[in-house]
């Protein structure tokens, strides 16, 4: 099983001079091969990404001689890189899955400089071949620079088979792919419910609650200023690209926050547990709602089912994707009745039949916990002969409807 492990390094100046010429030389690299396949393209030719990797060989040693100064291995991913990309638009454009309106079926573009900045180191498939890329306690060995260090040792043991280097503000990171031959298993066998929310991101059915981060909120001000300083400031002036490192610190210092919240969250529910049932939330739908949305996209609902379905899978735990209609919150968990009208501002309610009193949140969990544990465990498929579940491996692109048995209907297993 291939893990990925990204730590940050800690180079020093001549370092950080490297990595940031080996990003050059992959972007450089990648922006060329794309004008060429698309001149290749107009010419009548076909281009491919080996014949682009050829040709790039044959002339940087007269016309860019400044490329052999990093990894060749920066130049040939990046080619590879752009190789992916065509064949995942193509792909788009056969099965008629359009993205936006600007670029609708995702072709590559052209990268820009301080944008994304990364650059790939692989490990040849030969043994006795010395590896480009090799790890010691703390320190991390590149082609041509050597060693550097690390803020951490890598977690995993196995065989390393690549290594991505990126920048985010002016950090680096190194992402490294393991091949590991034993995953990470936790026996959990309880069946729990998810709810998701704003001010709770998630309330587990045993009664766990996973405060949501508020890294946006609690940064909006200092994001507020940042932008209103940088818009202030001639382009491209010295003060301009200062103050646009600063508010790049700020958005990194939120999406890092935020990440870590989410991954506490994900990791202890999937520990805990060997069934997970979870909502089908509508995220794009809950974005159009003008008072909330800030809020919603400050939490990560897709980021914590996303986390959930790699941890699981990872664990050996199962994950289940309530049917996106099911009434979890208006349904009593004690006596199945469904309140008529249950609107977003009462957090707790009482069941008019048994008397019940439920926190709206929690009542929710149960509810996707019983679920789960009353219906058979069955998957829907994706365009499935069969009116009933079928198992898949991945998820369904779209959400599925049944017409089937109704304890059946509300289920549909993610993994």
């Amino acid at each position: 099983m291939i893990t990925v492990h990204k730590i940050a390094l800690d180079p020093n100046n001549k370092q950080r001079t490297y990595l940031a010429k080996a990003a050059g030389v992959a972007r450089f690299a990648y922006n060329w091969a794309l004008a060429e396949w698309q001149r290749q393209h107009k010419a009548g030719e076909k281009p491919n990404e080996v014949k682009l990797r050829r040709e790039l060989n044959a002339l940087k040693r007269s016309q860019f001689p400044w490329m052999l100064e990093v990894t060749k291995s920066a130049p040939q991913q990046a080619i590879k890189n752009l190789g992916k990309g065509y064949a995942k638009a193509f792909k788009n454009v056969k099965t008629g899955r359009k993205r936006g309106k600007k670029n609708p079926y995702g072709f590559p573009v052209f990268k820009k400089k301080g944008v994304h900045d990364s650059f790939r180191a692989d490990n040849g498939p030969d043994k006795n071949h010395p590896n480009a890329v090799e790890v010691e306690g703390k320190k991390v060995k590149f082609p041509v620079i050597g060693w550097i260090r690390m803020r951490e040792e890598l977690r995993f043991e196995g065989v390393i088979k690549s290594a991505v280097v990126s920048r985010e503000t002016d950090r680096w990171f190194v992402a490294l792919s393991v091949e590991a031959e034993t995953v990470d298993a936790f026996p959990g066998t309880a069946v729990i419910g998810v709810d998701l929310g704003v001010k709770d991101l998630a309330v587990v059915s045993d009664g766990r609650r996973f405060k949501a981060s508020k890294a946006l909120k609690l940064n909006l001000r200092r994001l507020r200023r940042a932008n209103k300083e940088l818009s202030r400031r001639k382009k491209k002036s010295a003060n301009w690209l200062k103050t646009k490192a600063k508010l790049a610190k700020i958005h990194s210092r939120i999406s890092n926050l935020r990440k870590d919240c989410l991954h506490k969250a994900t990791t202890d529910i999937v520990r805990s547990a060997g069934v997970i049932v979870l909502e089908d939330l509508n995220v794009s739908g809950m974005m159009a709602n003008g008072k909330l949305s800030r809020a919603i996209a400050g939490v990560g609902l897709y980021e914590f089912r996303r986390q959930v379905e790699y941890k699981a899978e990872r664990s050996g735990a199962r994950v289940i994707i309530a049917n996106r209609w099911f009434p979890s919150s208006k349904t009593c968990s004690a006596c199945g009745c469904i309140k008529d009208k249950l609107p977003l501002n009462i957090r707790e309610w009482t069941c008019e039949h048994c008397g019940a009193h439920h926190d709206r949140d929690l009542n929710a969990a149960i509810n996707l916990r019983n679920l789960a544990a009353s219906s058979a465990v069955a998957a829907c498929g994706e365009n499935s002969a069969d009116d009933e579940l079928t198992p898949i491996v991945k998820l369904a692109s779209a959400k599925q409807e049944y017409s089937g048995i109704a304890t059946h209907g509300q289920l549909c297993v993610g993994l």
